[in-house]
């Protein structure tokens, strides 16, 4: 059932990506669970400036009418769209480069030291590395070792 998951959010981030593109908005994650009161297929979208009620609602119908012409999910769900919120994940590389100088919470997939998870100012993008800077201490921390990242307060 994952695979099928996977290929399942793989298409759907396919077409809703440039569709918001399109409209001005950018397509930060996209979630297909199940959760107490079924399945939910959730967007999370942004935009310079941050999204309001409005953008969700115009790109909760869009999404909308696309699942429907195209009936890629054979059972019922529930579609939401909303923003990341002030702790949105950081996932593309130009995530990390648009907000450099803020502060983050990383989380390894291999432990720094005896860390596995690290909250520092973000300092950018070097090549495959984020650099991190904690408590006057800067390090390099590869891509492919990061398993989660998100802004934090």
């Amino acid at each position: 059932m994952e695979e099928t998951t996977d290929r399942l959010l793989a298409t759907i981030q396919g077409f809703a990506d440039p569709l918001l593109r399109d409209m001005g908005m950018e397509l930060v994650e996209v979630q297909f669970r199940r959760e107490g009161h079924g399945w939910v297929l959730r967007f999370f979208i942004d935009k310079e400036g941050g999204v309001g009620i409005d953008d969700c609602a115009e790109a909760s119908r869009e999404i909308s009418a696309y699942l429907e012409v195209e009936d890629l999910i054979s059972h019922a769900y529930h579609l939401e769209v909303s923003s990341p919120g002030l702790e949105r994940p950081l996932k593309k590389k130009s995530d990390f480069i648009r907000f450099a100088d803020r502060l983050v919470r990383i989380k390894l997939r291999q432990p720094l030291g005896e860390q596995k998870v690290l909250i520092g100012t973000l300092r950018g993008l070097e090549e495959d590395a984020i650099v991190l800077e904690m408590d006057k201490e800067t390090v390099r921390i590869d891509l492919e070792n990061i398993s989660r990242a998100r802004l934090t307060l």
